[in-house]
């Protein structure tokens, strides 16, 4: 589905927390998070992999993907080498795209909270990537985080983390948009009603744990025996 601005503005208004209430699949590993955590990102994914010290492909990716790309950078099992610093970020904000999410550490990374440009990675490193052209493929499925990318694939972070969101997106805004209304309803409640939580809305927690199991189990039991 295409990311139009409506959606992107819907989208942006929740938090992927709302989407990974529902995901089974297509959350990356938490090691990935925002250089800063205020970090917010979304948009289509250009994918790379690359999983040696060549970083050509990055820079390929950088100069053919479109405005507004995520770049996600596959690294297969590399978790020394930095493929991105404040001075290639630089060049992704100045062609407007997206987002970077990588599978491995970045560099410079005061630089990189400086510049604000939307930063995913494991961690960070001295020691860099250098441009031989000997590695690398671009819009091609990736895995980043242990999540598969595909081209084109919408993804969405924050300071909790990256998923992809599903084709059938959809069903899922709604869903968030709808847990995003109510919690915003339930903090309004505590500041003017001083309202107290008693109950969850969707199941009685307190009836589930004091509800005698093995009574039930044995007289489920019972009318299973012919």
């Amino acid at each position: 589905m295409k990311l139009t601005k409506e959606l992107y503005d819907r989208i942006m208004a929740t938090a992927p927390a709302q989407f990974g209430h529902h995901l089974e699949h297509g959350f990356m590993h938490p090691r990935i998070k925002p250089v800063e955590p205020h970090m917010k990102m979304l948009g289509p994914a250009y994918t790379v992999r690359m999983t040696e010290r060549d970083g050509s492909a990055l820079y390929y990716a950088i100069m053919k993907a479109e405005k507004g790309s995520v770049i996600v950078v596959d690294r297969g099992s590399e978790d020394i080498f930095a493929p991105a610093g404040d001075q290639l970020v630089l060049m992704m904000k100045h062609r407007e795209l997206g987002g970077l999410v990588v599978d491995g550490p970045c560099t410079d990374r005061l630089g990189l909270e400086k510049l604000g440009f939307p930063v995913f990675c494991t961690g960070f490193s001295p020691v860099t990537t250098l441009c031989t052209g000997t590695n690398g493929e671009v819009d091609v499925p990736v895995q980043c985080g242990g999540a598969v990318v595909r081209p084109g694939d919408i993804v969405f972070g924050d300071a909790d983390g990256v998923v992809v969101l599903p084709d059938n997106f959809m069903d899922y805004l709604e869903a968030a948009e709808k847990m995003t209304a109510n919690e915003i309803r339930r903090a309004e409640r505590v500041a003017k009603e001083g309202y107290k939580f008693l109950r969850r809305d969707d199941v009685d927690i307190v009836k589930f744990f004091e509800a005698d199991k093995d009574a039930a189990i044995a007289a489920v039991k019972k009318a299973c025996k012919y």
